[in-house]
């Protein structure tokens, strides 16, 4: 079973030990629950039917929040896995857009085709592939180059064929069929789609909307927190697809005022780490610092005694949550 890129193990490596400030800061799980849904990001499982937008703003409008926001247009059409931010939770939804994703697709070619043909077919759709977005798009029709990380053929019934596809995000299904169909000189449309997984959220753990109305009406009428916060996640889980830092907890209040981390500053670092990719830093009670690229390779990060280690590019954490260093 294929795998997407997040999802090969890193090892998390310690570079020096440090005490934990157990008066500051809180474990994610743990926070209190007018804060935990300040922070929070659900795993909706989209209908078809409404935009990506549309269903945002139901969210607001069901958890009575400020602001709620989505990563990952899909159509209306489709369904399956959609991501929403609540209020804080938002500023982590820029970071899924680097995150692979998962479709299962119901593809109807005009002809009938050998069952191998197809299967060679789905296999040169694999790696980088070249694509223009379909006329119905809303970006520029530019070829673009994207990663077909795994394709896997479930069931052909006459015409029709099943398949699971794990992408880089930005791969447009509608126009992957479209192009088997070229290649198997019949033509073929993209008859359903839904999506499976966008970065660590699955289709297994997500949740209705009808889910987020009940979770919300126990809190408010019962004082049940209990559905809540099964529904509502920590924004935290949305950094898991990315390699992690964790730094020092005196560390922590001088990055919120705009410091760039220095190498004496970290803790641990996950091994994998290139200059440029984009890491997650975090406390040593698992809560999101900021994000930011890389400057240091890991190993040179684990070796380094001075120098920035990364660039911070968002700050997700409040300033003053931890004391300055005395």
């Amino acid at each position: 079973m294929g795998q997407l890129p997040f999802e090969k193990k890193r090892t998390l490596l310690v570079k020096r030990e440090e005490d934990i400030l157990e008066d500051f800061g809180c474990l994610p799980y743990k926070r209190p629950i007018e804060e935990y849904l300040n922070k929070g990001i659900i795993n909706l499982n989209k209908p078809p039917g409404p935009t990506s937008h549309q269903v945002s703003e139901w969210v607001k409008q069901i958890l009575n929040v400020k602001k709620a926001g989505h990563s990952g247009t899909l159509d209306p059409k489709v369904s399956g896995v959609l991501p929403v931010g609540i209020n804080e939770g938002t500023k982590v939804l820029q970071t899924l857009l680097v995150a692979g994703k998962e479709y299962v697709a119901l593809m109807h070619l005009h002809e009938k085709v050998p069952s191998e043909k197809i299967k060679e077919a789905l296999n040169d759709f694999s790696g980088k592939i070249f694509q223009r977005p379909p006329l119905i798009a809303a970006v520029k029709r530019l070829l673009r180059v994207r990663e077909i990380y795994y394709n896997e053929l479930l069931e052909i019934n006459e015409k029709d064929v099943l398949f699971k596809v794990g992408c880089e995000a930005g791969t447009y299904i509608r126009r992957f069929c479209h192009d088997i169909g070229l290649v198997l000189g019949t033509g073929a449309h993209m008859q359903q789609l839904i999506r499976t997984k966008t970065g660590q959220f699955n289709i297994n753990d997500s949740v209705l909307l009808q889910d987020v109305v009940d979770a919300y009406h126990f809190w408010k009428e019962d004082g049940d927190e209990k559905e809540l916060r099964r529904v509502v996640q920590p924004m935290e889980i949305a950094l898991v697809h990315l390699p992690k830092i964790i730094i020092s907890d005196y560390a922590i209040n001088s990055v919120c005022h705009g410091a760039q981390l220095a190498a004496p500053g970290v803790l641990k670092v996950e091994t994998g780490i290139t200059p440029g990719d984009l890491v997650a830093v975090f406390s040593q009670k698992g809560e999101a610092v900021f994000y930011g690229r890389a400057l240091m390779g890991s190993n040179e990060i684990l070796k380094a005694k001075k120098g920035f280690v990364l660039k911070t590019k968002r700050v997700l954490m409040e300033q003053n949550r931890y004391p300055k260093r005395t």
